[in-house]
């Protein structure tokens, strides 16, 4: 079975890179989930008390949905979160998994930014329509504007992990986070 270990990062400009976007990624989710409690709650005594919900409760958490969404897969790449169908992969011993994660991650970085970039198309789209929300008046397009942030944090952090598992002895599914099998490593 596997396990994960935390382990230092990347060393040099690509480890302040990661350790900036972690904060970043930390700061936005903690917020959006906070704010997201703070708008729900605040919305049901709202109902409760004063017979009124909030006009804007809805689009608000709908905003944040999205940033929660986006950021999160960041925060997933980062510690190593993601969904893997290992089968293969785990039976592979220390050198081959390393480079084979270094290929997945290599390709998943590749789509993360290709997402990115078709994402910003779709905005750009919406943006021409000029639709805002009901209740708001935000521009439509406010809402899509974490899409593309998120996939290009979650771009860069595959990137990451990649350059890590290429500099590397050991496989990582995250930069800092080590693949380890008790079964297989100990032979």
């Amino acid at each position: 079975m596997a396990k994960k270990k935390e382990k230092p990062g990347l060393s040099g400009i690509p480890g302040q890179i990661d350790r900036w976007m972690n904060h970043i990624e930390a700061f936005i989710l903690g917020t959006s989930v906070l704010l997201m409690v703070l708008n729900t709650v605040s919305n049901v005594i709202g109902r409760f008390f004063f017979g009124e919900s909030l006009f804007f409760s809805e689009e608000v958490n709908r905003i944040l949905i999205v940033m929660i969404t986006f950021a999160g897969i960041g925060y997933a790449a980062r510690h190593g979160r993601h969904i893997r169908m290992s089968a293969f992969y785990d039976i592979l011993p220390v050198n081959l998994r390393r480079i084979l994660m270094i290929f997945i991650a290599s390709f998943t970085s590749s789509v993360m930014f290709f997402l990115a970039y078709f994402s910003i198309g779709y905005i750009s789209s919406v943006y021409n329509t000029g639709r805002v929300l009901p209740t708001m008046g935000f521009p439509l397009y406010f809402i899509y504007l974490w899409v593309p942030l998120g996939f290009t944090i979650t771009g860069i952090q595959y990137a990451l992990t990649a350059l890590k598992n290429a500099v590397s002895k050991k496989a990582y599914l995250a930069v800092n986070v080590e693949d380890c099998y008790t079964d297989t490593d100990s032979q």
